[in-house]
């Protein structure tokens, strides 16, 4: 019935699988039958995708087959090749992209050149971006930021849950000062801010945390910046502080 949903302008699919026992032939032509249906849907403006399994490697095959120019698009949790990202990277049809939310793309292992060349794409049109949990190194931000810097309609920028240092994210600030219509920021603490065995040590995130507010308020006026923690091994919850930093309610 996909197909036939002409005026279908949001599609959200979540936890799709298909089996590990299926060949790759006969998964190449699950996902062909299911993507060839997007050919049909010329009023589609937003792209929900959370958990879906037959992506990896085949993401080319649905984005060939968009006929609209997308507003949002959320990949999120999904396990993707990095000639996925590349293939994403060059389709015409995420250049007016409003949101872009990534959360829970493993990028780790990748490089990032891709990412860069979809952020400078959609520079002059983005609102949203969430790079949350995507495991992004040190060694990896670089290769983004004079994408990012250059995002000047970015209102809302997420980037909790990636491994990187004090230096780093002091960088990663002193690129989005440009962006003045900036509302809300999220960043993950600092790697020092925890011990050996990973574990958050307080008292150290409050000094981090301050050092890095009166930086970023010596060259602009935030509207609102917070700072994460790991997700908590006791209850489980990710905790956000700005001023304040009390210890976990748990």
């Amino acid at each position: 019935y996909l197909g036939h949903m002409r005026n279908l302008q949001k599609l959200v699919l979540s936890h799709m699988d298909v089996s590990r026992y299926v060949s790759p032939e006969q998964k190449k032509e699950i996902v062909t039958q299911f993507t060839t249906q997007f050919l049909k849907l010329r009023c589609l403006q937003k792209l929900y995708m959370n958990s879906v399994s037959f992506l990896e490697g085949h993401l080319d095959q649905l984005l060939s087959c968009l006929k609209t120019s997308l507003k949002i698009l959320a990949i999120t949790n999904c396990a993707l090749l990095e000639s996925d990202l590349k293939h994403l990277s060059q389709c015409p049809s995420i250049s007016q992209l409003k949101t872009l939310d990534l959360n829970g793309i493993r990028l780790t292992n990748y490089s990032l050149v891709p990412l860069q060349i979809l952020l400078e794409k959609v520079a002059a049109t983005l609102e949203y971006l969430d790079l949350d949990d995507c495991g992004i190194v040190d060694s990896q931000v670089n290769t983004i930021l004079p994408a990012l810097s250059h995002c000047f309609e970015l209102n809302t920028f997420s980037f909790c849950g990636n491994p990187i240092c004090m230096a780093t994210l002091e960088n990663l600030l002193s690129h989005t000062i440009i962006l003045r219509k900036l509302c809300l920021e999220l960043y993950p603490a600092p790697r020092e801010s925890y011990d050996a065995d990973g574990t958050l040590c307080w008292s150290r995130f409050a000094q981090l945390r301050a050092e890095l507010m009166n930086r970023v308020r010596d060259l602009r006026h935030p509207k609102r910046i917070l700072f994460c923690t790991d997700y908590c091994p006791d209850c489980g919850n990710r905790s956000f502080y700005d001023l304040e930093a009390d210890q976990c309610c748990c």
